[in-house]
């Protein structure tokens, strides 16, 4: 099981969730956030961090998100490892807004 970062982060790339990592599972491209599902060990630290609220857990994923779990497991290990919580992306708090939060 793993921990698995949705749509909701595109375009906000908030990075509470990172800081609270102990295994440093996240990923990061100009867009959004990734778990890599291999390093994750489902603590679920970071699910209540994020304020888009774009983080599952897997056996929590919406069906409609469903396919975020192998976009993770995709893209993670491409990526460069993000450890330290740096700024959100420009608009991220018009994208917040227009998410409902």
């Amino acid at each position: 099981m793993t921990t698995i970062v949705t749509d909701n982060c595109k375009g906000c790339r908030y990075t509470d969730c990172v800081t609270v990592c102990p295994v440093a599972c996240f990923h990061y491209d100009d867009e959004m956030l990734y778990i890599d599902p291999d390093v994750c060990i489902d603590c679920s630290a970071c699910i209540p961090e994020c304020p888009v609220q774009a983080i599952y857990e897997e056996d929590d994923l919406p069906e409609d998100k469903q396919e975020w779990l192998e976009i993770n497991a995709e893209k993670a290990p491409e990526l460069p490892v993000i450890e330290e919580k740096m700024e959100p992306l420009p608009g991220a708090d018009e994208r917040k807004a227009a998410l409902g939060f």
